[in-house]
């Protein structure tokens, strides 16, 4: 067989001299057996029993997070034969040396691994504190190098990078600002996500892309701008930043991801660029200082939950590219007093506009087909509703704890079944048509 388990459970691929995978419970010092070239992706992750390891000379490569989450390994040799090593192999590692005559890797007085062929920095000790250069011989940072460097209070990124990669400064609790140079093109998922003190930030003028969760829950962080070559920002990219409280989005940017900016509980105001075509799910939910925002023509589409919470928010105009309103998309809009859908929409979500307690009218176009169900449920101070002959189909308990309803006008083609399954409050008059 081409697979074989030693003894202590690990498991190697005999054809190809690889170790694919050490047992988690793993403990004390192991040595890797003679005759491995490859240590695989995952191998050792999570081995937090594991103190010390001897990697012989015949290893070339350390796959993608070898060792990742072996907390209790307090430091690691890599020898000369190795040639190759993958992000966030080291994650979580206390240490790591490199021997003196490895051609391709070395490690700096500061403890960062920096692969000096590809010029990859690839590992910084947990440890790290104060204030840290990055080398100018450094093109990229790698996933998860600094992630966790919870001393670390300022780092100095040169002009030479062109890449920060996934959860590069993840959880840097101690990082107050930094500043991104103009050859950097892309920010990586979750790059600097949880980073408590970071107060300020830079993007270089180069980056065009914010990656999915990019600074998720920098609740220190009070404004940003965002450079005008950006054309996407992330799902989630400034998710929880509670304390955000204005952000200036260019004519570049053409969507914005779900949840990119949910629970900006300080957010008062948005402008959307006419650039932007799409409003993901979730994207300002519970921005419940949110008091204005507007939505270009450009945007056809308004995702599920998108304004979802923003209690503060008294009007908003839907322009009439839009075609749809997702559900929940202004629910518990709760000082939200009128709206207008325009002529271009044909379905309104389920619980679209639930809880808008203070909504007292709305209007709905000729052209909306179906409305979901709980779409206007629990709006107390809606009196009055025209249902127009184009809907065809209304959900259960559309109207429930509409308490103030005292008349809705609808099709004759609705029976009282339908009327019954919406759920209306009792001192209600149909007015069929």
């Amino acid at each position: 067989p081409a697979f074989e388990t030693l003894p202590d459970g690990t498991l190697i691929n005999k054809k190809h001299k690889a170790l694919v995978r050490a047992p988690e419970n793993l403990s004390g010092g192991y040595t890797i057996p003679t005759g491995v070239t490859s240590i695989g992706a995952y191998a050792f992750s999570d081995c937090t029993s594991l103190t010390s390891i001897t990697i012989p000379d015949k290893v070339t490569s350390i796959g993608d997070r070898a060792f990742s989450g072996c907390s209790n390994l307090t430091s690691i040799t890599i020898p000369d034969s190795v040639t190759s090593i993958g992000d966030g192999a080291f994650r979580g590692v206390q240490s790591v040396q490199v021997s003196t005559e490895n051609p391709v890797f070395s490690v700096d007085g500061s403890g960062v691994l920096i692969n000096n062929k590809e010029k990859k920095l690839l590992y910084a000790p947990p440890g790290l504190s104060g204030n840290y250069t990055i080398p100018d011989s450094v093109a990229s940072i790698g996933e998860c190098a600094f992630e966790g460097c919870s001393n670390l209070k300022s780092i100095t990124i040169p002009d030479s990078v062109t890449s920060i990669g996934d959860k590069a400064f993840e959880c840097c609790s101690s990082l107050t600002s930094i500043t991104i140079p103009d050859k950097v093109t892309s920010i990586g998922e979750g790059a600097f996500s949880w980073c408590f003190s970071l107060t300020s930030i830079t993007i270089g003028n180069g980056v065009t892309s914010i990656g999915d969760k990019a600074f998720e829950c920098c609740s220190s962080l009070t404004s940003i701008t965002i450079p005008d070559k950006v054309t996407s920002i992330g799902e989630g990219a400034f998710f929880g930043c509670k304390n955000l409280t204005s952000i200036t989005i260019p004519d570049s940017v053409t969507s914005i991801g779900d949840n990119a900016f949910s629970g900006c509980k300080k957010l008062t105001s948005i402008t959307i660029p006419d650039s932007v075509t799409s409003i993901g799910d979730g994207a300002f939910y519970n921005c419940s200082s949110l008091k204005s925002v507007t939505i270009p023509d450009s945007v056809t589409s308004i995702g599920t939950y998108a304004f979802s919470g923003c209690s503060s928010l008294k009007s908003i105009t839907i322009p009439d590219s839009v075609t749809s309103i997702g559900n929940g998309a202004f629910s518990r809009c709760t000082s939200l007093t009128s709206i207008t859908i325009p002529g271009s929409v044909t379905s309104i979500g389920w619980s679209a506009f639930s809880r808008c307690y203070d909504l007292k009218s709305i209007t709905i176009p000729d052209s909306v087909t179906s409305i979901g169900g709980w779409a206007f449920s629990f709006c107390s101070n809606l009196t009055s509703i025209t249902i127009p002959g184009s809907v065809t189909s209304i959900g259960e308990s559309a109207f429930e704890g509409c308490s103030n309803l005292t008349s809705i006008t609808i099709p004759a083609k609705f029976t009282d079944v339908n009327v019954k399954s919406w759920n209306l409050p009792l001192s209600y008059k149909i007015i069929r048509r």
